[in-house]
């Protein structure tokens, strides 16, 4: 038998929007509304990611409520024929993880994580990134939104970074024997979306916070996901606890975020750094 501060933690019924629900994190966001019982619904640009995370999902979970749907976050218009989907069948939606975002990864190589040093940045990578980190994130928060004010209930949940609270250790993409305008750096515009985040976090918080609806801010930081080793023991180093995170030390933060067991909870800023941010 639950006790009745276990029960805080049940999502039961409700409709979770999770967007780039088809990367590694998207992926762990879903699963902790399905381990609250909830109904994740992923939305992405690219619809294979968001098959694998839907299968996966089902087959831990069974026959439980997936949702999908291939969309541009940076269109309004396509998103409020999602909302509208989403109503007609369940008749709420309840809440919205802005996880979508351009993460130059060091991992599988990316476009936005290469050899282009500061000046020479270019500024149609600058306002993509700008236009699904940041205004993707408010025009979901808009039409979803609001939707849980009208509501009188839901929750936001903006993913950040460690990089939205320090600026990147550009020490640790570096390669021994290579030239300097040949080494690899992290992109001004992912520093500037994590921030930038966190101010919109703050902005809704207040905005809506007589009106139901809690805007918090997660900051996950330096997952282990098939880096080579020089660059995790680099990144280790930086860390007090030695160590890059599992995927899977998100779950359980995602999942009490969204429940009612943090229902006194916004405007916060929750980091998941092994220590990184305060050494």
């Amino acid at each position: 038998m639950k006790s009745e501060y276990m029960e805080r933690f049940s999502l039961k019924g409700k409709v979770c929007i999770i967007t780039g629900g088809g990367g590694l994190i998207g992926m762990k966001h879903a699963e902790a509304v399905m381990e609250g019982e909830g109904i994740p619904v992923l939305l992405d640009i690219v619809p294979a990611g968001m098959e694998r995370v839907k299968n996966a999902l089902q087959e831990t979970y069974g026959d439980h409520p997936v949702e999908t749907f291939v969309t541009d976050i940076t269109k309004k218009e396509e998103l409020m024929k999602i909302r509208d989907v989403l109503l007609e069948k369940y008749g709420h939606i309840d809440a919205l993880i802005n996880n979508a975002a351009n993460n130059p990864k060091v991992e599988g190589g990316s476009k936005n994580l290469n050899a282009t040093q500061f000046p020479e940045f270019p500024v149609d990578i600058w306002n993509a990134d700008i236009a699904v980190g940041l205004t993707g994130a408010m025009l979901c928060a808009q039409v979803f939104g609001k939707v849980m004010e009208e509501q009188n209930k839901g929750v936001i949940i903006n993913i950040s970074s460690d990089y939205g609270i320090i600026s990147p250790d550009q020490r640790v993409y570096r390669k021994e024997g290579i030239p300097e305008e040949e080494q690899i750096i992290k992109p001004v515009s992912y520093s500037v979306v994590k921030h930038g985040i966190m101010g919109l976090t703050k902005y809704l918080a207040v905005y809506w916070a007589q009106k139901g609806v809690r805007v918090n801010t997660l900051c996950p930081a330096s997952l282990l996901n098939g880096q080579d080793e020089e660059f995790v023991k680099k990144l280790s180093n930086l860390i007090p606890m030695g160590r890059m995170s599992n995927p899977d030390e998100y779950v359980c933060t995602v999942l009490y975020m969204l429940s009612e067991a943090s229902s006194y909870m916004t405007g916060a800023t929750v980091v998941l750094d092994g220590g990184r941010t305060i050494w």
